[in-house]
Formats: C-alpha cells, structure tokens, sequence
C-alpha cells in the first residue's frame, strides 16, 4: 500500500462538490483532480456542470478537459492518466483532492480495475446483437434479475458496462458482484480520507430541479446544437448521456423542449439517488453537509498530520465516522 495521502470529496450532483473542495485546497495547498466521467471531455461546459474558468483559476485543476466528445475514453484511462496526476501533485509538495461523483472512476483510481475472468467476443458479440435489436432496456431488466446490486450502479443506457456485466456473467456464470467482492478492492494505491457531501432528500432535489433551470438559461440548448453541429454524433457515449440525450431529442424535433427538461430533472434525481447508494455503500466515507466545513478541515488536519501508526493498515482515515445522510 502506497503512503502518499489523498483527500477524496464526492457525493451526488448538485451536492457543492465544487465550492466545498476549492475551498479546503486553497485551505491546505492543494490541487484538484477530477472524478467526474463527463468533465474529462472538452466542448461540453453547461451540461457537465464543469468548474467555470474562475474557479479553476483558484486552484490548480487536473482531469478536465483532457479528450474530446468521440474519444475512446473509460474507468481504465481514467484510472491511469489520474493516478499519474496525483503523484505529480504529490510530487510538488502539494495536496491532492480528488473531487466529483463518478464513483466507479473513484474506486479504479484508488484500487485498479478488478480482474473480472475470461472474456468471450462471441458472447459479447451477441450481447451487442441483443442490444441493436431489442435496446438497452431488456438486457437491463435482465441484469437487474440477476445481479440488482450491480444494476443498480449502472444507468440503463450505460451500453459498454451493460454489456460487459451481462459477459462477466454469462461466462463466469457468477454475477459481478460476487466477482468483484472475490477482488476485495484490498490494495489501495493511495491512503485516502473519504468526504462524502449531502443533503436532506428534498433539498438535494431541490437543488438538482434549480440547477437544472440554470444550465438551461446558460445555454445548455446551444452548446447541444454547436456539438452536433460540430459532428458529434448522437450515438456517442458522451451524447448518450444524461442531459445531452435529452437536448439531442429536442434537436430532432423528437421531444418538446418543456418535456425534455421534465424528464432530465427527474433524470438527474435518479441519478443522484444512485450515486448516493454507491457512496453510501463505502464504510470509508465519512459525510458532511456542505456548510459544516470547519469540520472538515480538522478531519482533514488530523488525516495529513497523522503518522503511519495513526492510520489503520486497511486504508481507512481512521477518523470517527459521522452521521450518515
């Protein structure tokens, strides 16, 4: 297990990851890398919630920015190209906080991609047949017979984690689940104190419906059309996700506009609620509200002044838990 330290802040959309972790980097030298699977692609601002050019001044910011919209780019390059960016930050004398809401990019940062067994093109071939032909939806419902919990950490039109779920199984003949708790996660490359950020339910909700309408008045309908003009296709990764998909139906004359922003609002609540079921599974992550800062920063204080002996050979921080939300 690596000795270097690593302060991660996550938690759901809308929570004020942002604010919360600019605050405590500038507090304690640090330098922010980011976790979030769409904040990596260029050209996609509004819909991302991506930190404003003010707010990375603040602070140095890494992994945002780094690929385009058609870029072949998953948990794996994340988790290479990050972990790199966290030594460099190391490296300088700095703190290093992971900041965002991509739990799965969070957990192959800090453990590596499970060895999920033998692969077979020939299934995976005919799973994608299955998708072409009856769509995401039934090989979804599927899943979700087989192995709820890792249906619950995948978004239905998530086709690549879909598919590859479906192959673990189908070849293994054990869910993935079960194939990842065998891994155990049980070499962390890095010693982290975990933060997670959260509200009341229905504030949170509140929160993700009002950020929704403010993407909306900063133009997120037009950053849509300028990347479709641009020849991103809709079929993309990238375009298929949450708030792109809904635009791009806006585009094609498919979706009225006040149907579509319904939707992805209750879209994003959806998301948000998976997210903190994701989290919420982690007996690491100790939660706060975005206000109750100060606290924070003395877990914070605590973790980085703390000596090898102070932190448990496990990983952990160490540090009490709080209140779970």
């Amino acid at each position: 297990m690596s000795t270097s330290k690593i302060v991660i802040v996550a938690g759901p959309t809308a929570s004020g990851k942002t604010s919360f972790a600019i605050d405590l980097a500038r507090q304690f030298d640090g330098e922010i890398i980011g976790a979030d699977s769409m904040q990596i692609y260029r050209s996609m601002d509004i819909g991302t919630a991506k930190p404003t050019p003010a707010e990375q001044a603040v602070v140095p910011h890494h992994m945002i920015d780094v690929v385009d919209p058609d870029a072949d780019f998953d948990a794996a390059a994340y988790a290479a190209m990050a972990a790199e960016r966290v030594r460099q930050v190391i490296a300088r004398g700095h703190t290093a906080f992971v900041v965002g809401g991509t739990g799965f990019y969070i957990k192959a940062l800090m453990y590596g991609l499970f060895d999920d067994g033998p692969s077979d093109s020939a299934v995976r071939q005919r799973l994608k047949a299955q998708v072409a032909a009856d769509g995401n939806a039934a090989l979804y419902r599927q899943l979700a017979g087989i192995d709820p919990v890792t249906a619950r950490r995948i978004h239905p039109n998530d086709t690549y984690r879909l598919v590859r779920a479906m192959e673990i199984y189908t070849v293994s003949g054990q869910p993935p689940s079960i194939v990842q708790q065998r891994h155990g996660f049980r070499k962390p490359r890095f010693r982290a104190l975990s933060i997670g950020l959260s509200w009341p339910r229905p504030i949170l909700y509140d929160r993700i419906n009002r950020r929704v309408d403010v993407m909306m008045d900063q133009g997120f309908m037009d950053e849509v059309r300028r990347l479709l003009a641009s020849g991103y296709a809709r079929t993309l990764k990238s375009m298929q996700s949450l708030g792109y998909r809904h635009l791009t139906a806006v585009v094609e004359d498919a979706v009225p506009l006040v149907e579509a922003v319904r939707t992805l609002k209750r879209d994003h609540r959806r998301y948000a609620k998976r997210q903190l079921t994701w989290f919420g599974a982690d007996p690491q992550v100790r939660w706060l509200e975005p206000g109750q800062r100060q606290q924070a920063g003395e877990w914070i204080q605590g973790f980085l002044g703390a000596t090898m002996g102070d932190t448990p050979a496990d990983g952990s921080s160490g540090i009490v838990t709080a209140d779970r939300r």
